[in-house]
């Protein structure tokens, strides 16, 4: 594939550090919550955003109900423990983790019974709903198109709930899933093309090399491409939506090289190690088709999204269980791969509203949910996708980049707009205005920065194909 793109905002991905360049937090008001006070003079302690979830669920555990949630301050590198209550064996049992105890209004029982009640009154299109631990409320966005009766029953809704338990704010796009308009992975359907992005490549149950992506494109198309016009690589074996948001797209070809890493532009991949379960506060990267690499924070879990069906006048597609950002994404960015600075897989690209100039909301789905579903494995197995894989720049960072995750094999620099290294296209290579990719994976502009090993064409994954 070849084309010329330059992603209007980007992320740097640097050794010990990420310079955050992008979207804005949702602000809402902070519910009553506020950090409990303690005889325990336990210090706590530091941890990396990869530890949260495996501490969070050990501190869940060993506290019952009084556990209501947990986030990262990333600022402190801290792990948050919402409880309820003010029982000073919790609170100490929190502290002697290393955690830090935050004394809370609402429990886990009485925001779930909130987010039934949502769906059972507010499920319409253009509403989606969150938990947010850092507030301890349910976050309710409700996009353009929810105005007059529908906005007013909305609010209504989240009144009746109770003081303190949810907000409700509006977002000025519209919910949609993000289909068509990137350069990535291409089908046929109904008499017109529809293109995605590629999430992450795995290894089928049966020991086929397969890919995950979003399932609102799995539903769209059953064959899959990865160029244009050209002929099918790929084809869909199970696919979910709406519900869930998942494809297993499996290559025709068993031969297939499918590395396990993500191409993020400028020739530069981030190999990909295990899957995680996002947690709220902690930075990600995004990879799509059409706006290339972008960061942001988890700002929500557990969200449902109810997107204007695009199949059934006036229905509603509702998808449940997926994670909230304020990671900008376009069309053609759906099923792109979400992921952390440690080369964990989070989430492939659902939807939302906005763009990479005003920003917005985005929602994914989570990839460890995908995984359990389809029982695909993350990797590409007994293909070549460990460090060295083909597909791989192995080039030094140009002056001016910031170098990629530290321990990554074959992984030289990041991405950015400076002079001589243009934008990461999806044929693996960097290009600039006047230059383009070919097929090899090696790009002929002036200035690219860096090029793939492998035939064939990678796309926002890092995918090689033979």
């Amino acid at each position: 594939m070849s084309h010329k793109r330059v992603p209007k905002r980007k992320a740097a991905i640097a050794v010990g550090g990420v310079a955050a360049l992008g979207a804005a937090a949702l602000l809402l008001p902070n519910a009553m919550a506020s950090q409990t006070d303690s005889s325990n003079n336990a210090t706590p302690k530091t941890f990396k955003a990869n530890d949260v979830s495996n501490l969070a669920s050990k501190i869940a555990a060993q506290l019952g109900d009084a556990f209501a949630g947990s986030y990262y301050n990333a600022d402190k590198q801290q792990v948050v423990i919402n409880v309820v209550g003010n029982d000073s064996n919790v609170v100490n049992t929190i502290r002697e983790a290393g955690a830090v105890p935050n004394q809370v209004q609402n429990s886990t029982a009485t925001l779930q019974s909130a987010a039934r009640t949502l769906k059972a009154r507010a499920t319409m299109a253009g509403t989606a709903w969150s938990v947010d631990p850092k507030t301890n409320e349910i976050r309710v966005t409700a996009d353009s198109t929810v105005t007059g009766g529908k906005w007013d029953k909305l609010v209504s809704t989240v009144k009746s709930l109770g003081s303190n338990v949810a907000t409700v704010k509006k977002s000025a796009g519209t919910f949609k899933t993000f289909v068509s308009g990137g350069d990535a992975i291409f089908a046929q359907a109904n008499g017109g093309g529809v293109r995605c992005s590629l999430g992450f490549n795995v290894t089928a149950k049966d020991g086929s090399p397969a890919f995950l992506t979003a399932g609102h494109c799995g539903v769209a198309a059953k064959q899959w491409s990865d160029s244009q016009n050209g002929q099918p690589i790929a084809t869909v074996d199970q696919a979910t939506f709406p519900g869930n948001d998942f494809s297993l797209v499996k290559y025709n070809d068993p031969n297939t090289q499918a590395p396990s890493e993500v191409n993020v532009g400028n020739g530069q991949t981030v190999q990909i190690t295990k899957a995680a379960d996002a947690v709220v506060g902690t930075q990600v990267f995004r990879m799509g088709s059409t706006t290339g690499l972008h960061d942001g924070t988890v700002t929500g879990l557990d969200a449902t999204v109810n997107f204007q069906s695009e199949t059934v006048p006036g229905g509603v597609d509702t998808v449940n269980g997926l994670i909230q950002t304020n990671v900008c994404a376009e069309a053609g960015d759906s099923g792109g791969s979400l992921f952390t600075q440690d080369g964990s897989a989070v989430g492939l690209t659902s939807g939302g509203s906005g763009d990479c100039t005003a920003g917005g909301e985005t929602f994914f789905q989570p990839v460890t949910a995908a995984l359990q579903a389809t029982g695909a494995t993350l990797g590409a197995g007994g293909a070549a996708g460990a460090g060295g894989a083909a597909g791989a720049g192995g080039q030094s960072a140009s002056p001016g980049d910031t170098a990629s995750p530290g321990g990554q094999s074959g992984a030289g620099a990041g991405t950015g707009d400076q002079s001589g290294a243009g934008a990461g296209d999806q044929s693996g290579a960097g290009t600039q205005t006047g230059g383009a990719a070919d097929q090899s994976g090696q790009s002929t502009g002036n200035g690219a920065a860096g090029q793939s090993t492998g035939n064939g064409a990678a796309d926002g994954s890092g995918l090689t194909s033979h």
